[in-house]
């Protein structure tokens, strides 16, 4: 393999009226061909040879108009001729078969290229929902038409049992301000001529859509302006579209379209020869190789300016390289400084990536790059999918570690410090796709515990991650207590056991709303989002108790003066806020009202009930 690489913009079709230009890397090739097909269906089509430069780059310009057309490339090496899709196609038939010279102009909604994108934000103040989009829409009762579908996130005034909204009704309703999407790319374990169920981790051409979501998987054009008639919607109701990217492995090595065209170079290996497979799957993208790097960065920056996209959460993150997650960042923040850019800050096994180039938690700092924070995670519900209980569910000895994730995972005091520089630098979360979701987890730590405690715990633990600093992220459906039944790792369990029942949002209705209700409070309360850490030392006060498993603390500038307790005993406590006065109540164990429930005299001692949140405000 000769070490070729190339510093040029532009890799695949690229399409003009008059003609469209091909290029592709394939530095071992003895021989290359373009094969133009007029219809998906096409089993014959017409080759075109191409012609090797010095960088290991071969090129065609293919005149005339070809527009919609659907291409492969037939690469010999060593004498064996493979045809295979382009790995820089954007567009392709039913499972990726053939990629699609696509003119994305003509397939622009009515509106796209001016529609109005969500004002700009603050990290801190993002509210993250991760949903994949089957889940979302596919029960009998979430009152969506277009089922599983990208359009489904487009409709309007959808109503599920006793009236309730639902869909992007709901998603407005609730306040979230960013939608993550699991894979939407077009992925291996589906069949999209039959349909059928997975997550989607299992890349296979990685700048196109993911044709199972759209209405019509066989014609390449239709997933494209049905994924951006769903982006559209979404920003026009203000609510920004992360999507879930899987750059460090690919399904499998042999098939996959980077290996047919240059075996080997785009994957790590140990001094024995054999893959890395740090990703569990098999295999690791050596994303610190020039071109391997080059398509991640050239995919994320397709990504970012043809669907205007918000956010990239980055699949096993540890295993890209810093350097490349440092260019990705620059050129991501080139187009929108808003852009949020964050993942896993580890592998599924060892990784043969040097150890300094690894993203860990701490050499995040200062990148303007966010990590999943475990350690709130743990602290706040015991292990994933075990029996072992945190401080929301139960388990002692969890105060300082809540108290680190409330200040964000900053140097707080000696103490009190975590693995961030800056609080915009933590996703706070409690429960994601993977494993038990959080009511699940309840259900098996808690058995004997009542149906209304594990209510309690859920709405307790949303509230800490809700009220501390940081960016806060949600699990779809945690809201109203989503079930998989138990199933820890659904990837492949289907949709009865994944989808959204939108009848617990009516059956919830009362965590629902609190969980909309402390959403509310935090974007109207600029002291929870702070985004200097020095502000968080100087504002945020621990008020000392010798309670177990209760926490209470200050926030407090010139502006605004909060006192928040979290008490996850199963006795009611008593306790003294800080100042005396008159307070206002406006988070108790059951209700949030940003203009307050009621108000208090500090001069009385208060009670707290058990397994809940409480907040206070003093007018200043």
């Amino acid at each position: 393999m000769l070490n070729f690489s190339y510093k040029e913009n532009e890799l695949g079709a690229i399409y003009y009226k008059d003609y469209t230009i091909f290029k592709v890397y394939s530095p071992d090739a003895d021989n290359l061909k373009v094969v133009i097909y007029e219809t998906s269906s096409d089993n014959i089509g017409k080759s075109f040879s191409m012609i090797r430069n010095n960088n290991g780059i071969w090129y065609l310009k293919l005149k005339g108009d070809y527009k919609n057309k659907y291409y492969n490339y037939k690469v010999t090496i060593d004498n064996k001729e493979r045809e295979t899709p382009d790995p820089y196609t954007k567009g392709a038939c039913e499972n990726g078969k053939k990629g699609m010279i696509v003119d994305f102009n003509s397939l622009n909604p009515k509106g796209w290229v001016n529609h109005r994108l969500p004002k700009q934000l603050k990290n801190t103040e993002s509210i993250i929902y991760e949903m994949h989009i089957k889940d979302f829409s596919i029960s009998k009762d979430s009152g969506m038409k277009h089922k599983g579908k990208y359009l489904a996130f487009t409709e309007k005034n959808t109503k599920g049992v006793n009236g309730i909204k639902t869909g992007i009704d709901h998603l407005v309703e609730l306040g979230i301000t960013h939608l993550h999407l699991m894979p939407v790319y077009d992925f291996i374990s589906v069949d999209e001529t039959k349909g059928g169920y997975n997550w989607g981790y299992d890349p296979y051409l990685y700048n196109v859509l993911e044709g199972s979501y759209s209405t019509n998987p066989y014609d390449g054009r239709v997933r494209i302006k049905e994924f951006k008639e769903m982006i559209k919607i979404l920003h026009e109701n203000n609510i920004r579209v992360i999507i879930d990217v899987v750059y460090n492995h690919t399904f499998s090595i042999n098939d996959s379209p980077f290996n047919i065209l240059a075996p080997n170079y785009y994957y790590r290996r140990d001094k024995l020869g054999n893959f890395s497979n740090g990703s569990g799957c098999g295999n690791e993208i050596a994303t610190e190789k020039p071109m391997a790097r080059k398509f991640i960065i050239d995919s994320v920056l397709f990504w970012a300016k043809e669907y205007k996209i918000d956010g990239f959460r980055f699949d096993l993150m540890k295993l890209i390289d810093i350097d490349t997650l440092k260019t990705i960042k620059e050129k991501l923040h080139g187009i929108n400084p808003n852009i949020l850019i964050y993942g896993e800050p580890w592998s599924a096994g060892e990784t043969t990536l040097e150890y300094d180039k690894q993203i860990r938690k701490g050499k995040q700092k200062n990148l303007d790059i966010a990590l999943f924070n475990d350690e709130i995670r743990n602290a706040l519900k015991g292990d994933n999918d075990g029996v072992f209980k945190g401080f929301v569910n139960g388990g002692y000895g969890f105060k300082t570690e809540v108290k680190k994730g409330i200040v964000g995972s900053i140097f707080y005091n000696n103490n009190i410090n975590g693995f961030t520089e800056k609080p915009n630098e933590t996703i706070n979360y409690v429960s994601c796709h993977d494993n038990l979701c959080l009511f699940d987890k309840f259900e098996k730590s808690n058995p004997n515990d009542s149906e209304k405690d594990k209510e309690k715990m859920n709405r307790l633990a949303l509230s800490i991650i809700l009220t501390s600093q940081g960016i806060p992220f949600i699990q779809g459906g945690s809201e109203f207590l989503r079930t998989k039944k138990g199933v820890e790792n659904s990837y492949n369990s289907g949709d009865e056991i994944n989808e959204i029942k939108w009848s617990r949002k009516d059956y919830y209705k009362e965590n629902f709303q609190y969980i909309k209700g402390l959403i509310n409070l935090r974007k109207r309360k600029n002291i929870m989002t702070l985004t200097d850490p020095e502000k968080i030392r100087r504002y945020l006060t621990f008020i000392d108790n010798d309670m177990e498993n209760v926490i209470m603390y200050q926030l407090k500038n010139q502006y605004e003066n909060l006192v928040i307790i979290h008490n996850s005993n199963r006795e009611e406590i008593n306790i003294k806020l800080p100042e005396e006065g008159i307070w206002k109540v406006l988070a108790n164990n059951y209700l949030v009202n940003i203009e307050g429930i009621n108000v208090i005299d500090a001069s009385k001692i208060i009670k707290v009930k058990p397994i809940s949140t409480y907040i206070f405000e003093k007018e200043n």
